[in-house]
Order: C-alpha cells, then structure tokens, then sequence
C-alpha cells in the first residue's frame, strides 16, 4: 500500500516540476517565469522528497530528505525576490500586458528606496 503513495507523490512531484519547466518556457516575462520556477518547483522537490521519506524509513535519510525539503522552502523564497529585485534595479522589462506596477511612482532607482505612503491615503 505504501508503495502506491510513493508512486503517487513521486508522479506528483514530477508533474509540478514539468509545470515549473513549461512556465520557464511559456511565460512572457522574468517576473512570471520566477513565480512559476519557484512555486511549482519547491512543491514539487517537496513531493518527491516526501516520497523518499515514505519509501525508505530510516532515520537517516529522513533526517537527510527533512533539512533538504526546509532549505529549500527557505531560500527557494528568498533568492527569487532577490533576483526580482535585481532584475527592477536593472530595469526588466515588464510585459506588455502587465496592469500594475505598484513600484513604479513609489521606487526610487537612484538611492534604491521606497517612499512609503503617508497615513492620510492609507484606507482601512
């Protein structure tokens, strides 16, 4: 029975990181192509590594397969904002289709701060 779940996380694990490739291929711009790498591809290694923990049940390699899975829902996170704020400080160009850009008027690329919004236009 357990052999089932195993097969289902790893079929599993696999589809999302076949997702996390097609949106690396099929997304206009860097900041939806980060999304999709990071997303999909931390839930899919999570998947995978779920299944090695329920596959082989030694307390080693579930040790092993747990400090991998929280490494990588640690930086996977981190070092895509940082490539995204790298890529606006360098002025990426956005999609075409892209509706907002709640950087745009608040940033300023010179010194690299953000204007916060005053408490007067803050809604509740």
């Amino acid at each position: 029975m357990i052999e089932w779940f195993v097969a289902i996380l790893l079929v599993s694990g696999a589809i999302f990181m076949l997702l996390a490739a097609v949106g690396v291929l099929r997304f206009p711009d860097l900041f939806s192509r980060m999304h999709a790498t990071t997303k999909a591809s931390s839930f899919g290694a999570g998947l995978m590594l779920l299944s090695v923990i329920l596959h082989v049940q030694e307390l080693f390699i579930i040790l092993e397969a747990m400090i991998v899975l929280i490494f990588i829902f640690l930086t996977a996170p981190v070092a895509s904002h940082m490539i995204g704020r790298a890529a606006y400080f360098l002025q990426v160009p956005l999609w075409k289709g892209t509706i907002i850009d709640e950087l745009h008027d608040r940033y300023n690329l010179h010194n690299h701060t953000l204007a916060s919004e005053s408490p007067d236009s803050a809604t509740d």
